[in-house]
């Protein structure tokens, strides 16, 4: 507890200061402030800031992707950004969108647990109309949607699901998978209410039609991944995943090109009156060519492996044996340049 000084004890003090007896920096204030940071306890962090951060660099790809996406099924000019990255109870969540919505449920294998993507009805009921022919128009009144508008709205939520595999490619090998679609947020219970959850917000923009789509995961459900959701291990999976996809690119073209391979048993060189006189039976000595001897394997035009004729059941064949180093006739008339210099 402070103890508060009398009138005689604050003048006995001023006059020691002022006649040099005390020095006043030993009278520090008392009771220096300290920044306090709020906690609540009910609804810990559960990611840092660098996560956060990696969550919405994933996500901006995938937004990219649901741009492209949705603007060559519509065919109209649509817009997704990610406009923030939080994270909240589930229950906030719940009490933060509109009844009726549209809620669908996401397996996300191979991780535990389901994810939610809410899509705004003002979006959702502008892609109906888009589909069906129409300009684009949101629909005035709030209602649930049909069954035939179900349906349509799962196609474009499995699309939508095939981008967001793409997006997190670089962390993990997800194969999200559309369970079921719900207009009720209260029918949506996936965990807790008091779970935190990362809620990812898009802004989405059909036309001139604007809205949220949130994508909503819990935290148990990407727990076994916490440790890669760093802005160092994304951007050295996407290097290593580009690197592979090239190879990859590069391997398949390759697969596709055909060469031909020949095997030579011999040559020799006959005046073309010979060549004219030859017949059915006829029977044609080749040069410097014993039947022992190992014949030559050409891949292409280049010289490449010795071989040995055989059979294989009915079938004529060839063994391959040793290699053979052949050097291109470019870099031996680049050999025979440099000897003459």
């Amino acid at each position: 507890m402070t103890e508060i000084l009398s009138q005689d004890e604050i003048d006995a003090l001023l006059s020691a200061i002022s006649s040099g007896e005390v020095d006043a920096e030993d009278y520090s204030s008392v009771g220096e402030q300290k920044k306090v940071k709020i906690y609540d306890f009910r609804r810990p962090d559960k990611f840092s800031k660098d996560q956060i951060r990696t969550l919405q660099m994933m996500h901006e790809t995938f937004a990219r992707l649901t741009t492209t996406a949705l603007s060559a099924q519509l065919r109209a000019l649509v817009g997704v950004h990610v406009g923030s990255v939080d994270q909240l109870t589930y229950e906030e969540f719940i009490r933060s969108i509109p009844n009726p919505t549209t809620l669908a449920v996401i397996n996300m294998d191979p991780l535990k647990g389901s994810s939610v993507l809410e899509i705004d009805p003002s979006i959702t009921f502008t892609i109906i109309d888009r589909l069906f022919g129409g300009p684009g128009e949101p629909y005035k009144s709030t209602r649930e949607l049909s069954d035939i508008e179900l349906s349509v709205m799962e196609g474009i939520i499995v699309r939508i699901l095939g981008n967001l595999r793409e997006a997190w490619s670089t962390v993990i090998d997800l194969r999200p998978r559309l369970g079921n679609i719900e207009t009720n947020p209260q029918f949506a219970q996936i965990v807790p209410p008091n779970d935190m959850v990362v809620l990812i917000t898009l802004e989405t923009k059909v036309g001139d039609v604007e809205g949220m789509t949130n994508l909503c995961i819990p935290y148990i459900t990407i727990e076994p991944i916490i440790s890669k959701l760093s802005a160092q291990y994304w951007y050295s999976s996407i290097r290593r995943g580009e690197s592979d996809e090239n190879r990859a690119i590069i391997q398949e073209r390759l697969d596709q090109v055909e060469i031909p391979i020949i095997t030579e048993v011999g040559d020799i060189e006959l005046p073309l009156s010979d060549i004219l006189q030859l017949s059915l039976g006829d029977v044609v000595k080749l040069g410097g060519t014993h039947i022992k001897s190992d014949m030559l394997l050409k891949v292409g035009d280049r010289k490449k492996f010795k071989c040995r004729p055989g059979r294989a059941g009915n079938r004529l064949c060839i063994q391959i044996g040793e290699a053979i180093v052949d050097i291109p006739d470019e870099l031996l008339g680049s050999t025979r340049s440099e000897e003459e210099v």
